[in-house]
C-alpha cells in the first residue's frame, strides 16, 4: 500500500500544500506510510487513556498538562515536542529549578516507567515531525556538542522509540546511545522498525533502563572529549 493511498484513506487532500508535512522530504515513503498506518488508529484507540492521564496530570500537577519543548528533528530542524508533564516546576531560593529527582512526582515516575508520558508524541508523528522509530529527539543545545559522526543521528526523523532505547535506554552512556543511533541510520529497514517496536513493548513491560544509574533521568550531555 502506497503512502498516497494511506493519505487518502486518512482523509488528507494529497497536494503540494500538505505533502511536505505528510511525506517529509527525505523520508522513505514506506516508512511514512508505516507511521501513518499505525499512528492514526493508535490515536483513536488511546484517546480514552490519554484523557484519563491528562485529567490526572491536571489534578496532581495543575496546568499545563502538556510539557512542550523545542527539539531538533531531521537535519536539525526545530519542532515542538509534546509530552505529558511528569515534574513540578519547583525552584530553590534563587529561583533556579531543583534537580530532576526533586521535581519528579510519584505520578511522573509511574508515567515514565510505563512510557505513558510519551503518548502525546503520536501527534508529532502525525504531523511528520517524528517517526514511531528513530533516534530520540534531544535538547537543542546539544547540537553544537556532537562530533560529526554523532551528528549523523539527525539524518533521519527522530522517534518515540529507537535502537538505543531497546538496547539499554538511559542506562547507556551518551556515547553508546549515539553509536546505536548512527547504526540505526546506516541499517534502517522496515523490518528493523517492526523489530524495534515489538522489543519496545517487551522492554516497557520489564521497565528496563528507565533512568541512568543513580539519577532520576538521563544526565546532561556535555560533549564527547575529542583527541
Amino acid at each position: 500500500m502506497s503512502a498516497k493511498i494511506i493519505m487518502h484513506a486518512a482523509g488528507f487532500w494529497y497536494n503540494d500544500a500538505v505533502t511536505a508535512r505528510i511525506l517529509p522530504p527525505g523520508v522513505p515513503p514506506v516508512k511514512r506510510a508505516f507511521d501513518l498506518l499505525l499512528t492514526l488508529p493508535a490515536l483513536i484507540l488511546l484517546a480514552p487513556l490519554m484523557g484519563v492521564i491528562a485529567l490526572l496530570v491536571r489534578l496532581k500537577l495543575g496546568k499545563p498538562v502538556l510539557f512542550c519543548q523545542a527539539r531538533p528533528g531531521m537535519n536539525g530542524e526545530i519542532f515542538t515536542l509534546y509530552k505529558f508533564r511528569s515534574m513540578r516546576d519547583a525552584v530553590d531560593a534563587d529561583g533556579r529549578l531543583l534537580p530532576d529527582a526533586a521535581r519528579l512526582t510519584r505520578l511522573g515516575r509511574i508515567l515514565r516507567a510505563a512510557s505513558l508520558d510519551e503518548l502525546p508524541e503520536l501527534w508529532n508523528v502525525l504531523r511528520g515531525e517524528m517517526s514511531l522509530v528513530g533516534p530520540r529527539p534531544l535538547l537543542v543545545q546539544y547540537l553544537d556538542r556532537y562530533t560529526p559522526e554523532q551528528a549523523r543521528r539527525h539524518a533521519v526523523l527522530p522517534g518515540i522509540t529507537g535502537w538505543a532505547q531497546i538496547n539499554g535506554r538511559n542506562a547507556l552512556t551518551w556515547e553508546e546511545k549515539f553509536r546505536l543511533d548512527v547504526w540505526y541510520v546506516d541499517h534502517w529497514t522496515p523490518g528493523l522498525d517492526l523489530k524495534i517496536l515489538a522489543l519496545t513493548v517487551w522492554k516497557v513491560l520489564r521497565r528496563e533502563g528507565i533512568s541512568a544509574p543513580g539519577q532520576a533521568t538521563a544526565g546532561e550531555f556535555r560533549g564527547t572529549p575529542r583527541d
